[in-house]
């Protein structure tokens, strides 16, 4: 097919639709309302897009249009797979108009990490800025922003701590309970709520995403150990039979640590899990787990660049959902409930006291999805949040939050999907709020092509609007600000997905975010503080605050490969390449909005040939350089890290034997200013599967 029959081809199917549409009325309709108040801000947006960012992106825009124009007809393959994050609704990824990376939770046993958070720092267009190794902290990016905009749900509810976005990549279940992870890049406010931001990733597990079957039993564990004290295990099983199913995981990575300026960076991280589900009958299905996760680790300069910081931490979670599953007729509810309890302790240094901070989360979710007719499903919802913490240096305070949303699924014709929604909010300390989104997808045999626009919103966390607030005197350090209003900002975007050869999947996308309430920190002289009680004149402070006019503007492109060369052989590997460029008005620079990477690329791989398995992680950042001289610290231009590991099977294909490196090429780096990374980390052990 060459470029002209290709061009009369798209011609004929849009004429198609235009035929589709005019029989369709009530889509035109909401069409219409969604574009009116989605697109009123687009030109205002565009309006901040200076020319050079189309310079630093030419080859990612180049790349960008041969994937989006590459669309042939052919098999479509198990890289289009059921996703239910795009509208809470399962649906192919090539009918949600949106880009979603799905990374199935059996994968993770044959790659180098040791902790969730580490898997995610090398999934396509994920930035994950650590502070230390195996769970210690991390926090997340997704098409730049700052490290709240990106909402962390586990089987469909949220749990991101209302005390700060720090802990969001504590989640509080072991890798061997995930069955899959999937990805959402850009706006998703409008079904989630607030922190929807970059994007939202959705952790679901084997016990709550469970089918009646007639029976199954695992059993998979791992013990390894290493240089610098290291030790570390995960077990894990699950069995089911018609009626029950029943999961249960552990995780532990414990070390002494690598040395830091002056101090050791050990870490004693601890997950379990325990949750079941139980058929009541073929309508009617019960699911809950409760687990605990405990962090305790070395913290210097995670947060200061003093070189008075020796700091520790410990992170404590508690976390208890239950789902129930109602269906009949045309209708599926689900109701949920989830309570997270958190305590956070952290010691500045040995002669500090210690900040006790203790946070909740109490939600309920309802939602219905009717199956109008074979074209139409309509997801509603009415989601309800309670926000508390009590801390010696923040305060005690609570926020309460209530959201109705509804979405509309509609197919048009044989290939285009459309799902317009909105969202109404209340909450306590702002007015009512009206979210919308829009997600247009046009499906081929072996491509889709997509458009999405959304508003995004996001409520300042509870160390953003009282940091510092309760202490006697602080000298230094970041100041919260109890009158900052609700974050907004509006997400555009264009790409395409390309699944024409079987195991391969090739996305693209352009995206355009246009901050006009953004959240972050400024420095911040004390005269032009708003509030002096407890400050001093001769202090270096920084102030949460809202800043307008911030344009990010970014290219991405994500390629997914699974291949079966032979019955013993089989390669799996997923690269994703981000280039971003963010820029404000503001005089000043705010901390975290500056800090993502310009230029990003992340990768795994992973080969295996009848008793051998191989597989690598890496990525290469570039970003703006900075450094502290008083700890003599620097976070470089860019860097590259990679990681390997290497198993062989030894025993009946159940039993085998592993080495692994971290940082193979004993790269120097920070992801933050001041939080120093650990060198070339080897490491081995054992695994058994049953």
């Amino acid at each position: 097919m060459n470029i002209l029959q290709f061009g009369r081809k798209i011609i004929e199917l849009g004429e198609n639709q235009i035929n589709y549409l005019i029989r369709d009325r009530f889509i035109v309709f909401v069409l219409f309302l969604s574009l009116i108040a989605l697109y009123a801000n687009l030109f205002n947006s565009l309006s901040q897009c200076k020319a050079y960012y189309i310079n630093t992106m030419k080859p990612l825009l180049i790349l960008l249009f041969i994937i989006t124009s590459s669309v042939i007809f052919g098999q479509e393959n198990e890289l289009d797979p059921v996703t239910v994050t795009a509208s809470l609704k399962p649906a192919n990824l090539s009918s949600t108009g949106r880009n979603i990376v799905v990374f199935q939770g059996e994968q993770i046993a044959r790659l180098p990490v040791n902790s969730i958070d580490e898997l995610l720092r090398y999934l396509p267009g994920l930035e994950l800025q650590a502070r230390g190794p195996m769970g210690s902290q991390s926090d997340i990016l997704v098409r730049g922003g700052t490290f709240q905009q990106v909402l962390v749900v586990v089987d469909g509810i949220r749990i991101n701590d209302p005390n700060t976005g720090h802990f969001n990549s504590y989640i509080p279940i072991a890798p061997g309970e995930i069955k899959r992870i999937e990805v959402l890049k850009g706006a998703a406010s409008a079904i989630y709520g607030s922190e929807a931001v970059g994007g939202v990733i959705n952790i679901i597990t084997k016990t709550f995403s469970a089918k009646q079957i007639k029976e199954k039993k695992e059993l998979k564990a791992q013990a390894g150990s290493g240089q610098y004290g290291l030790y570390n295990a995960q077990v894990s099983t699950y069995l089911q039979d018609e009626e029950f199913a029943l999961s249960a995981a552990l995780i532990t990575n414990n070390s002494y640590g690598q040395t830091q300026r002056g101090t050791n960076g050990y870490f004693h991280n601890n997950t379990g899990s325990i949750s079941f589900n139980y058929f009541v009958n073929e309508n009617i299905k019960i699911s809950a787990r409760t687990s605990a996760d405990v962090r305790d680790f070395a913290a210097q300069n995670f947060y200061t660049t003093f070189a008075s910081d020796t700091a520790n931490e410990k992170v404590t979670t508690y976390w208890n959902h239950w789902k129930v599953s109602y269906t009949q007729n045309k209708h599926n509810l689900t109701f949920d409930g989830g309570v997270k309890n958190l305590k956070d302790e952290y010691q500045y240094n040995n002669s500090t006291t210690t900040n006790i901070k203790k946070s909740l989360l109490g939600q309920a979710l309802i939602v219905d999805n009717f199956q109008y007719n074979d074209n139409t499903c309509i997801i509603t919802g009415l989601q309800y949040l309670h926000k508390k913490i009590k801390s010696n240096d923040r305060g005690d305070h609570q926020l309460r939050q209530a959201a109705l949303f509804v979405q509309v699924n509609h197919k048009i014709g044989p290939s285009l999907h459309v799902s317009p929604a909105m969202r109404v909010v209340y909450s306590e300390n702002s007015e009512w709020e009206g979210v919308p989104q829009l997600n247009v997808s046009y499906k081929l045999t072996s491509a889709q092509l997509r458009l999405s626009a959304g508003k995004t919103i996001r409520d300042a966390d509870f160390t953003e609007l009282y940091n510092n607030y309760k202490k006697t005197l602080v000298t230094s350090g970041r100041i919260g600000n109890p009158n900052l209003q609700n974050e907004r900002s509006y997400s555009y975007e264009a790409g395409g997905d390309y699944f024409g050869i079987k195991g391969l999947k090739i996305s693209g996308t352009f995206f355009v975010k246009y901050y006009s309430r953004l959240i972050d920190y400024v420095n911040t002289p004390y005269f032009r503080m708003p509030r002096k009680v407890n400050l001093i004149p001769t202090g270096t402070y920084a102030l949460a605050r809202n800043l307008n006019k911030i344009t990010s503007v970014g290219v991405e492109a994500d390629v997914q490969y699974i291949k079966r060369l032979t019955p013993n052989q089989a390669i799996t590997a997923m690269v994703g390449v981000t280039n971003i460029s963010s820029r404000s008005k503001n005089a000043v620079p705010s901390i975290y909005i500056s800090s993502h990477a310009n230029f990003l690329v992340n990768f795994s791989v992973a080969y295996s040939i009848k008793q051998l398995a191989i597989s690598v992680n890496g990525l290469y950042k570039e970003r703006e350089p900075a450094e502290a001289t008083s700890i003599n610290a620097t976070v470089s231009r860019n860097y590259f890290v990679m990681n390997a590991l290497a198993s062989y099977l030894i025993y009946k294909n159940k039993l085998s034997i592993f080495a692994q490196a971290d940082n193979v090429f004993d790269k120097s780096y920070s992801d933050l200013l001041g939080a120093q990374m650990p060198g070339r980390w080897l490491m081995g052990g054992l695994k058994f599967v049953l």
